[in-house]
């Protein structure tokens, strides 16, 4: 069955990576080639892809590190029937940092502040899923197979951007906390809360209070730094506009 017109398979596949903080992993056992099974907290690359940090101790490194191949499983968390939210089935390799293990550390960190306690374990390694496809089911007649291509943000030519990315985060957590609450209140819908930044990238903010995630879609690409301080006073603005709106 082909999906609903109004279905945009590749921005809800792009929102699921971006706002999901637990998933389910799948790996390989070596020898039997069984397949285990384990929940592991998450973060997202720039790009989208999935950063794990996880144990030399636990099963799943140890099989990790015999066959890279695995699946991991994503969903929304919805309320009443789990079925009826969408979800993601996503595999792919899992890849042990070595020149991104920084922005992968700071990034997970941005997800997951009490990380932080072990995060020097010696055991314990960054590592990011590559996919290979996946496989999203958002309720009947919204069923469909992506490529890489079609859910990750390409980065090419946002050097400017990501060299910014670290810096714009701090600033935002530490001088602009009013304007994540009105992106998160105002443009998205959320509840009050205490809304941080926790990355941006060409296509997008993504928000977080606790370990509730939302993602700010923004209207056209950004990819430098400059551009994007313009983009964030641009949705502000926007936002305080509809504060005014409802006003009057």
């Amino acid at each position: 069955m082909q999906p609903t017109p109004d279905f945009v398979p590749q921005t809800l596949a792009k929102s699921l990576l971006r706002r999901s903080r637990q998933g389910a992993l799948a790996t390989l056992m070596p020898g039997s080639g069984d397949p285990y099974c384990s929940l592991v907290n998450l973060a997202s690359h720039p790009d989208g892809s999935p950063i794990l940090l996880i144990s030399r101790l636990a099963v799943h490194t140890r099989n990790i590190l015999a066959d890279n191949r695995v699946s991991l499983m994503l969903d929304e968390r919805a309320a009443g029937d789990p079925l009826e939210g969408a979800r993601i089935m996503l595999s792919g390799r899992a890849e042990l940092a070595e020149g991104e293990k920084d922005l992968l550390q700071r990034r997970y960190l941005n997800a997951h502040p009490s990380a932080e306690a072990f995060v020097s374990f010696k055991d314990f390694s960054f590592f990011r899923v590559i996919p290979s496809g996946t496989h999203l089911v958002a309720g009947f007649g919204r069923i469909v197979d992506l490529k890489p291509e079609q859910f990750l943000t390409d980065l090419a030519g946002a050097e400017d951007l990501l060299a910014a990315e670290e810096g714009a985060v701090a600033h935002m957590n530490a001088d602009h906390r009013e304007a994540m609450s009105l992106y998160a209140t105002k443009l998205l819908g959320a509840s009050e809360g205490d809304w941080r930044c926790t990355g941006c990238d060409p296509e997008g903010l993504d928000m977080q209070d606790g370990q509730i995630a939302l993602r700010l879609d923004f209207p056209e690409r950004v990819t430098s730094g400059t551009a994007l301080r313009k983009m964030l006073v641009r949705l502000v603005g926007e936002a305080r506009a509809k504060v005014d709106q409802k006003a009057d």
